[in-house]
């Protein structure tokens, strides 16, 4: 139950602090003093939209704060707590705030949370009906939370959802994977062609480097050897220049004097030394010269290969072999992904299917249970309406059978009819706006029963209601409080009668600006307060004795 609500700083509050009672509390008051500036700040809490206009004083922030006491309620609540990777506690608080800025943050057991986080936890706490919720009862999706209510489905109907939720992601990964498919199938043949190329070309990392150095020695042939056989000619092969000869001769001369000091002896040794060193590179020329034949067909051959090469080259953009090899690499990827889609593809068909087939049963198996119940419901609701004061209303719950969806396969459409004789019809269609108060309030008695909600809060839904039937309402909502927190914000004295704590709104208008405020009412000021609503602002002395005939009862 709400223990203790907190605003500040919000619309025409500068500061509200209520404890509300754990069974039934009124709230009244003068059309416009307030009342339904609270409703906006829970709201906050619910994760409606903030408004920077809803500030009392725009450069302070805005705080509504929460406290519920949650004992009764551990085991529905701890679990999505947990979903949430929050901390648990019996008594639970939920905050928002809005800064000057305009910045909205939310909190959970002071723990920062989405304003989605908020919602959820939100409205598990709290259950809102305003005056527009009226036309929920037309909403076929709120009209299958009453059944699975009735049922007690509400655990297994979320089970269902989550089970869609995985079937619908592998159906959109099996169908993703099949655009895929389609999309790589068109440019598969220009991929495999590309591929094959490239293939057939037998590439290898370093061949370039090398096939251009050959190229360029095969392309000079016979300058190479003609410049060979030039210096050979000089160092020995042409006798008239014959470089070797002559530094044998002079060799000869200096050996013939070298024993007769060491200075000749040092030249003879050098001159020697460059003579053998010539010797040597002279026979390495030679077999130089040997080895350089002009080979026109391999040169050909080098020259073709460089040429596919380039072609290779500037038909893929790059400038080297190496980065054709990778081009061949992510071809035979695209290439292999492609030829390996029919296999993956069938695995998630398989998974869809085995998805689904899990999707139908358990469909079938809340469906089940929701048929069981409807019955009942009408049942239910038939004995209601006859104490509102409608005997001769009807309402019918149609269910008809539909594809899996996200909330099971059942199409929940309740039918309505007033008048005897008259067949029953959609209830956005014939009920009045006293009828939809009384048909809601019914529907809740029954929900309240069968659902663990710690706090209901009713914004006027005795609108259209009057006499005998505002008295059946009441007594309806005291006996709701005997399991749930009811706060009733009411304009009929019947149902204020019946509240076990009093709150009176009003406006402040003692300072520069109208500040709206709320206090409990003793049982003198009660007493008083009724009476203005039997009789208006000066009540009767009979419109006393009424008031307090009623809080008696």
């Amino acid at each position: 139950m709400l223990s203790k609500l907190l605003i500040k700083n919000y619309a025409l509050i500068t500061h509200l602090e209520i404890a509300p009672h754990q069974a039934f509390n009124i709230i009244t008051g003068e059309t416009g003093a307030g009342k339904s500036i609270m409703l906006g700040a829970i709201g906050l809490l619910l994760g409606n939209r903030a408004d920077m206009k809803a500030l009392f004083n725009t450069e302070e922030k805005c705080i509504v704060e929460a406290w519920f006491d949650v004992r009764a309620y551990a085991n529905n609540l701890r679990p999505i707590f947990e979903a949430q990777e929050l901390d648990f506690s019996e008594e639970t608080n939920i905050r928002r705030e809005i800064s000057p800025s305009g910045k909205s943050r939310a909190f959970v057991n002071d723990t920062p949370v989405t304003l989605e986080v908020l919602r959820e936890i939100g409205t598990q706490l709290i259950d809102v009906h305003s005056q527009h919720d009226n036309l929920m009862l037309g909403d076929n999706r709120f009209q299958l939370r009453v059944v699975d209510a009735c049922a007690g489905t509400q655990a297994e109907a979320f089970a269902y959802q989550h089970l869609y939720k995985k079937y619908r992601l592998a159906e959109n990964r099996y169908l993703e994977r099949q655009r895929e498919y389609q999309e790589a199938q068109k440019e598969l043949d220009y991929h495999k062609f590309l591929l094959d190329e490239l293939e057939q070309a037998n590439l290898q990392a370093d061949e370039q480097t090398q096939l251009e150095a050959e190229a360029s020695l095969l392309d000079n042939t016979e300058e190479i050897k003609a410049k060979l056989h030039w210096a050979l000619g000089l160092l020995g092969d042409n006798e008239e220049a014959a470089l070797l000869n002559g530094l044998a001769s002079a060799a000869q001369a200096l050996a013939q004097i070298a024993h007769i000091g060491s200075p000749y002896n040092e030249l003879y040794e050098r001159l020697e030394s460059c003579r053998i060193e010539l010797a040597d590179l002279h026979g390495e020329l030679g077999r130089a010269e040997e080895q350089v034949e002009f080979d026109p067909l391999r040169l050909q051959t080098v020259q073709e290969r460089l040429s596919l090469l380039f072609q290779l080259q500037k038909k893929h953009g790059v400038s080297t072999v190496e980065e054709l090899l990778q081009i061949q690499d992510t071809l035979a990827q695209k290439v292999n992904q492609v030829l390996n889609f029919d296999d993956e593809i069938q695995t998630l068909a398989k998974e869809r299917d085995a998805l689904y087939q899990q999707v139908v049963n358990a469909a079938t198996q809340l469906s089940d249970k929701r048929q069981a119940v409807i019955p009942q419901i009408e049942t239910e609701l038939k004995a209601f309406f006859a104490d509102l004061g409608m005997p001769n209303a009807v309402l019918r719950v149609v269910r008809q059978e539909t594809e899996p969806l996200p909330d099971g396969i059942d199409l929940i459409n309740f039918l309505f009819s007033a008048n005897k004789g008259v067949a029953p019809q959609e209830i956005g269609r014939v009920a009045s706006g006293g009828e939809f108060s009384r048909l809601m309030l019914a529907i809740k008695y029954i929900l309240a029963g069968h659902t663990a909600l710690p706090t209901i809060i009713f914004d006027e839904i005795d609108t259209g209601i009057s006499g005998e039937i505002a008295l059946k309402m009441g007594k309806m909502m005291k006996e709701m409080s005997a399991k749930h927190q009811v706060i009733a914000i009411s304009h009929l004295h019947q149902i204020a009668a019946k509240g076990n704590h009093h709150y009176f709104v009003y406006k402040d208008d003692s300072a520069e600006r109208t500040i709206s405020r709320m206090k409990q009412l003793s049982e003198e000021e009660r007493v008083y307060e009724i009476a203005q609503m039997i009789s208006g602002a000066t009540p009767s002395e009979s419109a006393i004795l009424s008031a307090k005939e009623l809080l008696a009862q």
